[in-house]
């Protein structure tokens, strides 16, 4: 068995030692830029020695500009074919043809190598994994409609090599929300929490601690959520989700509440453990500074003993700095796709995204 290297620092050691020496040979006169990014765990650098069964090997992307891209493109590919190694650090370079899943596997090469060093132009990468055309800047529809993973695809990775001078830069335009949309998904993440927060005790009271639970968890699900935006920190689909949030500043803090809060045997219990975390968020929220300080304290919902933060005070004062009239026109406070949708065939495809900017119109 190999010993297991990170994807990106495979990927990076591939493009460097076996590459790029094909390239400045056989095309010396080409610019280009090298990186490794869109979809797999690596990306992330979450990938561990289970990620290599699928889609996982020494692979990258290459960017040609449009004019090298059209005489040049299969012809790169081609002499790659024909000169990488078929071996690189004791991993095949050669993928096996996509199963009826699309997935496609390190097998060994009976002869040329199919390689995953993908040859793009800038432009088309970025159309056929989000829908976006990088030469126009981004709309406020197309960052509610982008799903985080998606921005995660294009912001993480591992740029090697931008002699083109391009991709650095488009990466920092979509390194995190303009403001205004940032405030934007806070309301619509404390909208979620006041939508559900008195729930917890309400069917606990009646006896239903199934379904105490399962709005617990609802909860614990959109607080964590509430975090990664507080941190301004892009959260990665469900897989890595809460990987990623042990990596969040609050995280040492916040997680052993959280985890009460599941493990909780009652909903007593259950809603006192939420009411400790709903204050640590909502200090969080105070030292933002994004609004007058707000009471941090938990308090009774209405005039029934249950215990809320009453999340709908937050929704008022954050939605009362939003100056941005496009954001400020928003009816509803839906929010991002990812905050109102977890279905993954929605939020896995880039040609759905544009169909739901007519939420926010």
């Amino acid at each position: 068995m190999n010993q297991f290297i990170p994807g990106l620092e495979l990927s990076r050691r591939f493009y460097y030692e076996s590459v790029k020496p094909i390239l400045d040979v056989e095309f010396p006169m080409l610019h280009f830029t090298a990186a490794r990014l869109g979809n797999g765990s690596e990306i992330l650098g979450f990938d561990t020695s289970i990620s290599t069964d699928h889609d996982w090997g020494p692979r990258l992307q290459l960017f040609l500009r449009h004019g090298d891209y059209e005489q040049f493109h299969g012809e790169v590919i081609e002499r790659l074919r024909h000169k990488l190694p078929r071996h690189f650090m004791g991993y095949s370079t050669h993928f096996g043809d996509p199963d009826e899943e699309g997935t496609r596997l390190l097998v060994e090469a009976d002869g040329l190598v199919n390689h995953r060093v993908e040859v793009w132009t800038i432009q088309g990468f970025f159309i056929d994994y989000m829908a976006y055309d990088p030469r126009e800047e981004p709309t406020i529809f197309d960052w509610l409609s982008w799903p985080q993973q998606h921005l995660l695809g294009v912001t993480a990775g591992a740029v090697y090599d931008d002699y083109l001078g391009e991709l650095k830069p488009l990466r920092e335009r979509l390194k995190y929300y303009p403001h205004d949309v940032w405030l934007y998904l806070l309301t619509a993440q404390w909208s979620r929490i006041g939508q559900e927060e008195a729930f917890v005790g309400r069917t606990g009271e009646v006896g239903d601690e199934l379904g105490s639970r399962l709005l617990a968890s609802r909860l614990v699900h959109d607080l964590m959520q509430l975090c990664f935006l507080m941190e301004r920190s892009y959260a990665p689909y469900p897989k890595w989700f809460g990987t990623a949030f042990s990596r969040l500043t609050c995280a040492p803090s916040l997680t052993p509440i959280l985890a009460k809060v599941l493990n909780a045997p009652e909903w007593l219990k259950r809603q006192d453990y939420l009411c400790q975390s709903y204050e640590m968020v909502a200090s969080m929220h105070n030292d933002l500074g994004i609004t007058e300080p707000l009471e941090t304290a938990v308090r009774n919902f209405h005039n029934r003993p249950f215990c809320v933060i009453d999340a709908a005070r937050f929704v008022r004062a954050i939605k009362g700095t939003i100056k941005d009239p496009v954001v400020e026109a928003i009816a509803t406070n839906i929010g991002g796709i990812d905050q109102f949708s977890h279905s993954t065939d929605l939020r896995s495809n880039p040609q759905l995204h544009k169909k739901l900017q007519t939420l926010y119109k």
